[in-house]
């Protein structure tokens, strides 16, 4: 079942980069609503955690020092199709093979440093937006 909601994260080097603003604005003309809003920074337990299903991957420990090394923006959206519009927004995993003006082919400089997480099922975009959001804090 398809649900209206999706989870994003603007990574730390998309902010290190001053793109918040250029991302926000091309999320909200694409039509999402923003739900809730987060400017935070993980610790490399909370990272860890967030990334816990790959733990067995040899990219794990470098995505967590990754993801911890700065602040990151974390937003629960709203649209219809959310999760698969947002995914087709922001591109390939890899800048290189992101479709021109995705988010990823704008502002990403490489597949590990690759500006925003977006999530890949309606149950991920649950999980994860539970992770950094109460109830009180979706609007």
């Amino acid at each position: 079942m398809s649900t209206n909601r999706t989870f994003t994260m603007i990574k730390p080097d998309a902010v290190a980069n001053g793109h918040i603003g250029a991302i926000i604005n091309d999320i909200t003309a694409a039509g999402f609503k923003i739900i809730a809003l987060k400017y935070t920074k993980l610790t490399d337990e909370t990272a860890g955690k967030f990334y816990e299903i790959h733990k067995a991957r040899p990219f794990y420990a470098d995505l967590v020092s990754f993801m911890s090394s700065g602040p990151i923006v974390a937003a629960i959206l709203e649209k219809d199709n959310a999760v698969e519009d947002f995914r087709t927004l922001i591109g390939a995993t890899n800048p290189a093979d992101a479709a021109e003006g995705t988010i990823r082919q704008k502002y990403a400089k490489s597949i590990d440093a690759n500006a925003v997480h977006g999530s890949d099922s309606d149950e991920n975009a649950a999980i994860e937006g539970d992770f950094f959001f109460t109830a009180a804090e979706r609007f």
